[in-house]
């Protein structure tokens, strides 16, 4: 005998609409697709810092194509992220991304053995086009779990970003001695190419079947056990506005945040005169060691209430980087680097509840496809401006285009949630 629960009725696309058609991961296969991204995302993370060192190898002795080349694996990565996304959905999110980490290795033995400014400008776009292996992981996991546990694990693959920052250039830099770090692109394409093979022996996700579109029936046993799983809530499927909401604070924070990467360091040296490299690495870093140390208990005080993190969380990023153009000392950067800290761990996790949220009753792919494009989309703009604002008016000018960036965004974030405040205080 059965008892049927009648879900409530909610306006939705039907092609849009997916539940998931059997058993998640297991915590080991999450955490072997995080490992898979960090040693993947090595070369792309740690050698792109040493194009000053590169390009005069390659004819460009002042190293003057090095600002645009930066950028150029960013620029066809947000193109193509869409496209992989709807493939993923629709040939299988492990096959997609095994072609990324193949697409990686690819461009890494192009960029490592080209002998010219044009065949290594083609290996970084061949490593845009055919990379994407961030967009490709969080597919892949947003089709095998959700709610809580894809937050989670979002959570973790952005861990996996924030320890490839951190650790990947100090690698690079210590190779150096022995092996150019031109020659170290064929070297660590050997890591995308042992992704694919462990990423190889994880299963196929569940394939997604589609939804009806009206009304949806979950039938249970008597005992609990679901003999049908669909979305029986209203909130499985978030409304368009929360979606495009997602875009843009997506947009937004990583704006906000990478504005003030390219010219960090210049900063350093102007108002400390004399820093070394070390310091001034260990300053670069601290806003992604503490992500790394307060990601997991972040996830857990805020999982329920991922707005008010965000809005906290671009209030620290602006508190942050407004420190940046007043700090004149050592531990005042520390102190403003470890706000900012505070604010990429706020934004990063609460953007993941969000994300999973959104990710209910949709194609991941796609879903994750998109993000990408307005994360890549919103780093290109960062860096044009910071290099923009650098130019007219030094390296201050970056830090504060992202405080007022950041200040916008806590406004339009916090501010839609005042009406439903002052109507429920007038309720009671």
């Amino acid at each position: 005998m059965s008892l049927t629960k009648t879900a409530t009725t909610a306006r939705v696309e039907p092609d849009a609409v997916e539940t998931k058609a059997g058993p998640g991961l297991a915590r080991r296969q999450v955490f072997a697709v995080a490992g898979c991204y960090f040693v993947a995302s090595f070369a792309a993370l740690g050698l792109p810092p040493y194009l000053t060192e590169i390009l005069p190898e390659l004819g460009d002795g002042a190293a003057r194509w090095a600002g645009l080349l930066y950028v150029v694996p960013t620029i066809f990565g947000a193109i193509g992220a869409p496209l992989w996304g709807r493939l993923a959905d629709r040939f299988g999110r492990k096959r997609l991304l095994l072609r990324a980490q193949l697409g990686l290795a690819a461009a890494f033995l192009l960029a490592g053995w080209a002998d010219s400014i044009g065949t290594f400008a083609a290996a970084l776009v061949i490593q845009g086009v055919l990379g994407g292996t961030f967009a490709a992981s969080n597919g892949y996991l947003g089709a095998a779990l959700e709610g809580h546990a894809l937050s989670r694990a979002l959570t973790l693959m952005q861990g996996s970003a924030r320890a490839a920052l951190v650790f990947a250039p100090i690698v690079v830099g210590s190779l150096t001695p022995w092996l150019s770090p031109h020659r170290q692109y064929a070297l660590l394409a050997v890591l995308p190419l042992a992704a694919a093979v462990m990423l190889a022996a994880l299963p196929e996700p569940p394939r997604s079947r589609p939804a009806p579109p009206q009304a949806t029936t979950a039938e249970t046993e008597a005992d609990g056990t679901p003999v049908v799983e669909a979305a029986a809530e209203p909130s499985g499927r978030a409304p368009a506005a929360s979606l495009r909401a997602l875009y843009a604070i997506e947009f937004a924070f990583v704006f906000s945040t990478v504005i003030s990467f390219p010219y960090l360091i210049s900063l350093i040296k102007e108002r400390i005169p004399g820093t070394g490299p070390m310091v001034s690495g260990v300053l670069f870093a601290l806003p992604h060691m503490c992500y790394l140390i307060a990601a997991i208990p972040v996830h857990s005080l805020f999982r329920s209430r991922p707005r008010a993190g965000i809005a906290l969380g671009f209030g620290c990023i602006a508190l942050g980087l407004a420190g940046h153009g007043i700090a004149h000392s050592l531990t005042a950067f520390v102190a403003v680097r470890l706000v900012l800290g505070a604010g990429l761990t706020l934004g990063l996790v609460c953007m993941s509840v969000l994300a999973a949220d959104c990710a209910r009753g949709r194609a991941p792919g796609g879903l994750f496809g998109s993000i990408e494009f307005f994360s890549k989309a919103g780093a290109v703009a960062a860096g044009v401006a910071a290099a923009a604002g650098n130019d007219w008016f030094g390296p201050t000018a970056p830090v504060l285009t992202g405080t007022a960036i950041a200040l916008v965004t806590v406004v339009a974030t916090a501010v839609p949630r005042l009406p439903r405040t002052l109507r429920t205080r007038r309720s009671l």
